[in-house]
């Protein structure tokens, strides 16, 4: 099993900047892929960015070039460097870990980004 705790949310004003984390309750460089999914209120999860245990990633198009996603191996952490955020990435942004054919999911860390 493999639990995750995402922190770093909050609110930001247009055109700034915040760092999500997602710390891992094991060693990360075991686990296949993992990545960042988002869910506004009315609509469905997607996909923002993933990365594999090889360090591959992958970005949803609404966010390449500014969203980085990155690992930690020592730290069995993940983070999401977001910016030039805009009103559209308001969301409950979730972490996310393919281990053993299985997903996992943390609880999720809101994000709001309004003047």
């Amino acid at each position: 099993q493999v639990q995750l705790v995402e922190s770093g949310g909050g609110l930001v004003q247009p055109g700034g900047s915040l760092r999500l984390s997602c710390a891992a309750s094991r060693s990360i460089f075991s686990i296949n892929s993992m990545g960042w999914y988002r869910q506004a209120p009315g609509k469905e999860r997607e996909l923002v960015a993933s990365i594999t245990n090889y360090g591959s990633t992958n970005y949803a198009d609404s966010v390449k070039g500014r969203f980085t996603i990155s690992r930690d191996n020592t730290k069995n952490t993940v983070y999401l460097q977001m910016n030039s955020l805009k009103p559209e990435d308001t969301a409950v942004y979730l972490c996310n870990a393919l281990f053993v054919g299985m997903h996992y999911w943390g609880k999720g860390t809101p994000v709001t980004v309004s003047l």
